[in-house]
């Protein structure tokens, strides 16, 4: 697939800069076909014993701002040594910039990413005081503000979050409250958990010009047994696999797909570079509730995949006519695997 396959034009004006609850829901049936349902319409059609597959993955506070200069921490090497994303460009190997609480910044390495040493070691606490959330940048330029709100503090974490590691939200998650799941569960729907914390292939762009040479950036991934059993428990049973978002989506078809470590009596874990774009064949997810995706995205890839581009590009145009809030905190689309 080229990556100008994945192409559409959208209004600016339609990038949601916040959140809207409850929000609005694409739902796309078996023949590909849009339509407008509420919320508690969706929540209604998940039913005792399907699987709702979420993400419990916990977005980092790892935004560090140098003047007008923005660093993003992604991985502790030693003590003092970082992997950093920031503009690098101007800057020469052993030159230094000044963090927060008198910190100072030497870059070491130059690349995608960057390697810098820190004057002294800092814990979580350093960036719990001093960081912000990894916004999207489109979210910055759209609402021209680069620092985040204090309500993005709620707003761009999951209700369910529990385990640090991501640097970015699983965005689908957010549509839905605690209540909501609560709900769900009483009615007997199984709620499963699994973990991928969203990492550096973020906020790098695709540069190839062929999906298949895009090198995807490792995620880790942990399923338990538990959550393993349920999910191939109620497959045999011919209940819906309901996948929230992208990220659910990548951890239980990498596991399906024998990329994890692991078995179903011990769970699953390990790093996950699976690319999903149209000809894969789904093994376990057979609904997917996922927001609106940027053109030329892996992620806009990952639907078309499960759906087909024709009918992606048809129902995003569809949602775009009738002003769908899109991306990170934009609406809610929700797609039918076509019967064979």
């Amino acid at each position: 697939m080229k990556i100008t396959d994945l192409d559409f034009q959208f209004p600016e004006e339609l990038i949601a800069t916040s959140p809207v609850r409850p929000s609005r829901v694409m739902w796309v049936n078996e023949a590909g076909q849009p339509s407008e349902i509420s919320l508690q319409d969706l929540l209604s059609k998940i039913q005792p014993q399907d699987v709702l597959v979420l993400n419990n993955t916990q977005v980092l506070k790892r935004r560090v701002f140098s003047g007008d200069v923005e660093i993003l921490f992604l991985k502790q090497i030693s003590a003092t040594d970082w992997e950093v994303l920031f503009p690098s460009k101007k800057y020469k190997i052993g030159e230094s910039l000044e963090l927060p609480l008198g910190v100072a910044m030497t870059l070491q390495q130059k690349g995608r990413p960057q390697v810098v040493r820190l004057s002294e070691e800092v814990s979580e606490d350093y960036f719990q005081k001093v960081a912000e959330l990894p916004l999207p940048p489109y979210i910055q330029k759209a609402r021209n503000e680069r620092h985040t709100v204090d309500a993005d503090e709620s707003w761009y974490q999951t209700a369910w979050a529990k385990t640090p590691g991501s640097f970015a939200a699983p965005t689908a998650s957010l549509h839905f409250s605690a209540q909501d799941i609560q709900a769900l569960k009483a009615k007997g729907v199984n709620i499963v958990e699994v973990t991928l914390h969203v990492g550096l292939g973020t906020f790098l762009p695709v540069t190839a010009e062929d999906l298949n040479d895009h090198d995807m950036h490792e995620e880790y991934v942990e399923i338990s047994s538990q959550s393993w059993k349920s999910i191939l428990s109620a497959k045999e049973q011919g209940a819906h696999i309901w996948s929230l978002g992208t990220t659910s989506t990548r951890s239980v078809e990498s596991a399906a797909g024998g990329l994890l470590q692991g078995s179903p009596e011990e769970g699953y874990r390990g790093f996950t570079k699976l690319l999903i774009q149209p000809g894969y064949k789904f093994k376990i997810v057979d609904r997917l509730l996922t927001n609106f995706h940027q053109p030329q995205s892996t992620l806009l890839a990952l639907v078309a995949g499960f759906s087909s581009l024709e009918t992606v590009k048809a129902c995003y145009h569809w949602a775009i006519e009738r002003k769908f809030r899109l991306f990170s905190y934009g609406d809610l689309s929700v797609w039918i695997a076509r019967s064979e």
